[in-house]
């Protein structure tokens, strides 16, 4: 009997779930969903390169939702339960809230563990794949992006401009390129020809440059200084392209934790450096505990009678949400300054919650109104 009740709550929960999952990570994608089109419409990435970016960023967005979801759902379930009096049936049948939470407590395990395995290999995986895939494709619109008698500011601090482009091959001809990377001394250079490959570290893409030359005029026109070349190379900075750093070193949220514990062993490293990666080190375990925190949390809240149950339960979980997200940036503020320790930062909203949770839960198995919250009906 006890087992068909618990399919039974778990159905309610899982439903309620996956539907705010899909909207809440839809709402997530729609505000990206500019910036993926100026991708495609403006910097000439391919409408698959686009959705392998979405399915990349997927791991960041159910990071934040998964704990999200689960609490809005049981408050939205058990809120229902509440209010057909299904639970009231339920206790006077000798079911206490102990043995009627234990569903919504083996949904919120679920959910912790599946938050580790997004939070531990997903997200460092897809954040990295991401910069990737932005790099080689910055890479290919390099190449492709060129044209003749255009001049072409997509690289940081150079501006191009190639008289021809032949057709077949991949150099330019009659190259004149203004070179303002150093504002100090900003030069022209004149080439006959230049052509585009990848460094040999493959973290940029460098313009080779043959049978040239460089003219430089100091800034007080005092001076002028000519240099001529064979052959030069000009690394060209694709972070005005496509908005995303090229370098192809991991930093702290593209790394696992074995990789962030190996780059804070490392003596050298700054102060901010090292409390940045204590941070996302702590992040990885913390986020997913909310799961359990709110697993707790919800079963209290979700037992008050509302006259709407769907729309209070959803309500009440997005200010609890807010409230615990508020505190939990602020806490990293701290830490991320060094006014507090890190790991108080980051487990604070944590240990704060989950002492509400069961102090509420305790009251209401001992059948006491939860104090400031009165039901609506």
């Amino acid at each position: 009997m006890r087992g068909i009740i618990d399919r039974y709550i778990v159905r309610e929960i899982v439903g309620v779930f996956l539907m705010v999952l899909f909207v809440l990570t839809f709402v997530l994608l729609m505000g990206r969903i500019l910036q993926l089109m100026d991708l495609m419409v403006n910097k000439g990435v391919l409408l698959s390169d686009i959705l392998l970016l979405v399915a990349f960023l997927m791991p960041s967005f159910l990071l934040f939702t998964i704990p999200v979801s689960l609490l809005v759902a049981v408050i939205t379930a058990l809120g229902r339960l509440t209010a057909d009096n299904e639970v009231t049936v339920m206790k006077a049948a000798g079911i206490s809230l102990y043995r009627l939470s234990l569903p919504v407590f083996a949904v919120g395990a679920f959910s912790f563990v599946l938050c580790l395995f997004v939070g531990f290999y997903l997200v460092p995986a897809g954040n990295y794949a991401t910069k990737l895939l932005l790099y080689e494709t910055a890479k290919r619109k390099a190449g492709i992006g060129i044209k003749e008698k255009v001049f072409n500011d997509d690289f940081r601090g150079v501006i191009i401009y190639a008289d021809r482009v032949p057709v077949k091959g991949d150099g330019l001809m009659g190259v004149f390129i203004s070179d303002t990377r150093n504002p100090s001394e900003p030069s022209v250079i004149v080439a006959r020809k230049a052509s585009l490959a990848a460094d040999p570290g493959g973290t940029a893409v460098i313009l080779r440059l043959e049978d040239g030359s460089s003219h430089l005029v100091d800034r007080d026109l005092s001076g002028y200084r000519r240099m001529s070349f064979s052959v030069y190379d000009i690394k060209l900075d694709l972070t005005s392209a496509l908005g995303k750093a090229t370098t192809k070193a991991k930093v702290s949220t593209e790394m696992t934790a074995g990789e962030l514990k190996r780059r804070m062993a490392d003596r050298g490293l700054k102060e901010e450096e090292r409390r940045e990666l204590a941070i996302e080190l702590q992040k990885k375990l913390a986020i997913p505990f909310s799961c359990l925190v709110f697993a707790v949390l919800a079963v209290p809240l979700g037992m008050r009678r509302h006259r709407s149950p769907r729309s209070g339960g959803f309500t009440l979980g997005l200010m609890t949400v807010l409230a615990y997200y508020l505190l939990r940036m602020g806490g990293e503020a701290l830490a991320e300054t060094g006014r507090i320790p890190v790991v108080a930062g980051v487990w604070a909203p944590n240990v704060l919650f989950a002492a509400l949770a069961v102090y509420l839960f305790l009251r209401a198995a001992a059948d006491k109104g939860l104090p400031l919250l009165r039901g609506d009906g």
